[in-house]
């Protein structure tokens, strides 16, 4: 705009026009600019004389890369031809040195008594909001997939930690990772942590067919020493081994190179990352992720995300190694100290004993059954409180106590179990123990009794040969380790139970009635319901049944039960002499003439779940 030398609103007029901190453009009916103030042609990056009857479109309207646009789409033309003002922020001008300004933009028409005189432009240079929207955009992006690769680590952290089964686990774990983090994976480890063995490939999972990644588990071949291959590299260190179509061209001509080359040939071809499973001891295998097709691979991050699921790998898998060792020395302990059940005469006995199957949780159950000087049948059932080696030392201990005691004197359960208190308080560290002690007493065909104490331990089950089953709820005390260390000066009560002919009693621990799910009578009464329908079964049958339709896992078990035989069995066949209960001069039931076997306790133990 010119000085034209005019009245003082002119000047005002023009003042302002040249002053506001905005790029303004008037232009005519034509869309030629016929005037521009100082701060729009600042933007532009043009002089008054390059602006001044030139077209606003042909002159600075571009695209994002530099590039003419079509007339129609000039938001200028737009305003010019409908009449109506119009904005926006996604539009680019020219400037003087070539290079693009992005600007936001408001354009009003200027008319004359209806008609369009021509429209006037306001804009500024966009280029720092922009930039900041883009900056902006862009750490939104790394966060969002900063945030997948965090939330892919807690997934994978929580699928470790959350089974005992690491086989399982590993199985997971590339399910996973596929399709986040690969089109498909792959899990190598050595048997037991044992480097020396031939490794295993024990999890496989891709998009295709799950028929195919079945075909691909198995031992790998030995590698040869020392092997070139991606595989063995990764393994002899603690980084990741990037496998592209150059690398793979290099592979050694080995069967351990080619085994790995066989996933790309039946998975798909493309690039791979190969993390080694490692704790700060040792590596324990590998973990193969790989993407097919042309221009596939990982990112940095996506590389270093694989290392870290890759190292909590390796420290479950030492986990579980370290789990099972232990759990494997304490039931060897436990197994140890729980001697084979006799068979005396026509009485019959079987045991079951089952570890949890969480943790390391086995020690406090155990079971006993031996004859006494004075001829009579003792049965034992007890749990010692806690669940790890200390528990199995102290069960063991409590074990031998209570035999030495019984052997020592012929007195009733109940005077048993009162000593059995002192001593444990007063010469032992085990803490506190429920049981039950019982003797089976009666000559020999019969009739047979159950003299018994329970001192905080769940009662026995008596089963009838018709299927009626029911508890022997009395003869209940306190624990045993209570009340000599607190000087409470409790007592037991002996109870006493004819059993009848092919009866059975069963005892049991906690374990088999007791879950967090449930109330404990309901426990109870379903363990009674078992026992009614299976009450015809033999023995050994009769023990594995209801472990298996109970089937407890949240703590570990132990079963005795006892079968009597029918009236008058074994009178007379010259197997034994008559017993009499409680006379001190009545033979050693394990003297010559007598008939005492030894039956091996069947165990139920879960199978190693160590991959192999």
């Amino acid at each position: 705009m010119g000085d034209t030398g005019g009245p003082p609103e002119t000047d005002m007029l023009r003042a302002v026009f040249d002053g506001v901190g905005a790029g303004l453009f008037v232009i005519d009916a034509a869309g030629r600019i016929t005037a521009s103030n100082p701060y729009g042609r600042q933007i532009v990056g043009r002089d008054e004389e390059q602006l001044l009857g030139a077209d606003v479109h042909d002159l600075l309207h571009r695209d994002a890369e530099g590039k003419d646009l079509p007339r129609e789409e000039c938001p200028a033309h737009i305003v010019l031809n409908s009449g109506r003002p119009a904005e926006g922020s996604d539009e680019f001008y020219l400037r003087g040195d070539g290079t693009l300004v992005p600007i936001i933009w408001a354009a009003t028409p200027l008319q004359d008594v209806g008609h369009p005189e021509g429209a006037v432009i306001v804009f500024h240079n966009f280029k720092k909001h922009r930039d900041a929207m883009e900056q902006t955009a862009a750490h939104l992006a790394a966060l969002e997939e900063l945030t997948t690769r965090l939330t892919m680590v807690a997934e994978s952290s929580v699928l470790l930690i959350s089974t005992s089964n690491i086989g399982e686990a590993l199985d997971q774990l590339v399910r996973l990772l596929v399709p986040e983090l690969g089109d498909w994976a792959v899990v190598d480890v050595f048997p037991d942590g044992d480097a020396e063995q031939r490794m295993r490939r024990v999890s496989v999972h891709s998009l295709r067919d799950p028929d195919v990644n079945e075909s691909l588990k198995g031992p790998l071949p030995p590698p040869s020493h020392p092997s070139r291959s991606a595989l063995a590299r990764a393994l002899r260190g603690s980084h990741p081994v990037l496998l592209d179509a150059r690398v793979q061209a290099n592979e050694p001509d080995e069967p351990f190179a080619h085994a790995h080359r066989w996933l790309f040939e039946v998975l798909g071809e493309g690039t791979a990352v190969v993390v080694p499973l490692y704790s700060s001891r040792k590596v324990f295998g590998a973990l193969t992720v790989g993407r097919t097709g042309a221009g596939a691979g990982h990112t940095d991050a996506e590389i270093l995300v694989l290392g870290d699921i890759a190292r909590r790998t390796g420290l479950a898998v030492e986990s579980s190694l370290l789990y099972e060792q232990q759990r494997d020395m304490a039931v060897t302990l436990q197994r140890q100290l729980l001697t084979p059940l006799p068979q005396i005469d026509h009485l019959r006995f079987a045991a079951r004993y089952q570890p949890a199957q969480r943790a390391a949780e086995v020690g406090g159950d155990w079971y006993d059954v031996f004859l006494l000087a004075d001829g009579a049948t003792t049965m034992v059932i007890g749990d010692v409180v806690g669940h790890d080696l200390h528990a199995a030392a102290h069960m063991a201990e409590v074990r031998n106590m209570l035999r030495a005691l019984a052997w020592d004197r012929q007195e009733p359960p109940s005077g048993l179990m009162r000593r059995l208190d002192e001593v444990m308080t007063n010469t032992s560290d085990a803490p506190m123990a429920t049981a039950v002690i019982a003797r089976i007493e009666g000559p020999d065909g019969g009739p047979w009794h159950l003299h018994w104490v329970n001192a905080g331990h769940p009662p026995p089950l008596l089963i009838e040969p018709n299927g009626n089953a029911r508890y022997l709820a009395t003869g209940h005390g306190p624990l045993i380790g209570i009340s000599a260390a607190l000087h409470l000066g409790l007592e037991w009560t002996d109870a006493l139970e004819e059993l009848p002919e092919r009866s059975t009693v069963l005892f049991y621990t906690d374990g088999l009635v007791e879950n967090r799910h449930e109330h404990l009578d309901t426990g109870l009464e379903k363990l009674r319901g078992h026992a009614m329908d299976l009450a015809h079964l033999g023995l050994e049958d009769l023990l594995d049944e209801l472990l298996l339709r109970i089937d407890p896992g949240g703590d570990d078990v132990a079963l005795l039960a006892l079968r009597i035989p029918e009236a008058g069995e074994g009178v007379g066949d010259g197997m034994a002499p008559p017993q009499h209960a409680h006379n001190p001069a009545a033979p050693d039931r394990g003297a010559p003439g007598s008939r005492v076997e030894e039956t091996p306790v069947r165990d139920t133990s879960e199978p190693d779940s160590t991959p192999n």
